[in-house]
């Protein structure tokens, strides 16, 4: 099934100012997701708190709509601000034991390292896998498994060479050895599709701010049902409890499934604009969104090769995901980055490396014409 992307491109006015190809940083919303927060706003702004219950209802049907998205079940998830959050949600509220370890991968963003470092302060090792010219594969992996090995703590794609994981394979091998597998998905949730059941993912986390292409500061944090009484709350506050609602009460019994990692107000615009932002993937589609992502990437790789630049990281496309980084043939990578934002091309200096991230609206045209500056 092929994208329409006149009608899809309508919803991301972006378009008419600018060539953006930061998705990996900060995606702008589309029209839907900003009607929905603007909605939310207004009616608080009329009306204040007297429509709380409509609130209430929004986050049980949006924590579904996530679910689906994930193919778990509603009581696995919870919200929350932000990636960080969600994998220390995870890392504090293990039981740990010392001499256990975790396995994860060497140039990992810190937002999925700090966590877990971290723990060394309870005995728990930290060891990494490294990198070969940007590219990590399961095989890598699974060699780095010990007996001891607690958690593996991947990112599902590699926030500078791009390189994306098959998480059924890694789960597959993280079940066999009794390791439990975290995602830290922010870099490829909304691009590719990810099933929490068939790769046997124990827990992932992710904002909605960059491919969910939602607002920042709300994000999802889905826990495996039966882990979920495995790992304490480590931020409580009035709604992490049953009697939530009855202010007297001061007996502290978890909330039902992962709603007792909520542990405070919600950001209400937030998860609206995380409600709205999963429709328009969902009405687009997982499967038309990952080979529309791939196709441009793929056409950027071949044309920065043409011009003499390195490309960094894999070239197959089953390890592509929608970041191609490079090292320019010529120029300082900061001083590229300035030309093509001077030019109306959005893209992103990282670690010495030039960095595009094109979302699936984007067109084969805008991708030559930001070969055509560089």
């Amino acid at each position: 099934m092929s994208i329409d992307l006149s009608l899809y491109r309508q919803e991301f006015p972006v378009t008419c100012s600018a060539i953006y190809l930061n998705h990996a940083a900060v995606s702008p919303v589309s029209c839907r997701v900003r009607d929905a927060m603007t909605n939310l706003i207004e009616d608080v702004c009329r009306f204040g708190g007297n429509h709380w219950e409509r609130w209430l209802d929004a986050y049980e049907a949006i924590r579904a709509k996530v679910a689906s998205f994930l193919n778990a079940a509603p009581e696995e998830i919870a919200f929350i601000k932000n990636t960080s959050e969600g994998i220390s949600l995870f890392a504090n509220g293990l039981d740990w034991k010392d001499g256990d370890e975790v396995v994860s991968i060497a140039p990992e963003f810190p937002a999925n390292y700090y966590p877990w470092k971290y723990l060394e302060r309870k005995g728990v090792r930290l060891r990494l896998v490294p990198e070969r010219d940007g590219v990590i594969t399961v095989e890598d992996i699974a060699a780095a498994l010990r007996p001891n090995t607690r958690v593996v703590a991947v990112s599902f794609v590699q926030f500078l060479s791009g390189c994306r994981l098959d998480l059924e394979r890694l789960g597959k091998v993280c079940q066999e050895r009794g390791a439990l597998l975290f995602v830290d998905a922010i870099q490829g949730l909304g691009a590719f599709p990810i099933d929490v059941k068939r790769a046997n993912i124990a827990a992932l986390a992710a904002d909605g701010h960059k491919w969910l292409m939602g607002p920042e500061g709300s994000g999802l944090f889905y826990i495996r049902r039966d882990l979920i009484e495995r790992i304490q709350p480590s931020s409580v506050g009035w709604m992490s409890v049953k009697a939530a609602e009855d202010f007297s009460s001061r007996k502290l019994e978890w909330a039902e499934g992962a709603r007792r990692f909520e542990c405070g107000t919600l950001n209400t615009a937030g998860v609206y604009g995380l409600g709205a932002a999963l429709d328009l993937l969902q009405e687009v589609g997982a499967e038309p969104i990952a080979r529309r992502i791939l196709s441009l990437t793929g056409r950027l790789r071949e044309g920065l090769r043409q011009k003499g630049h390195r490309v960094f990281g894999p070239s197959v496309p089953e390890q592509c995901s929608g970041i191609v980084s490079f090292t320019p043939a010529d120029v300082d990578p900061a001083e590229m980055v300035r030309r093509l934002s001077s030019r109306g091309v959005s893209v992103a200096a990282r670690c010495g490396k030039v960095r595009i991230s094109p979302h699936f609206y984007n067109t084969e045209e805008e991708i030559d014409r930001a070969l055509a500056l560089l």
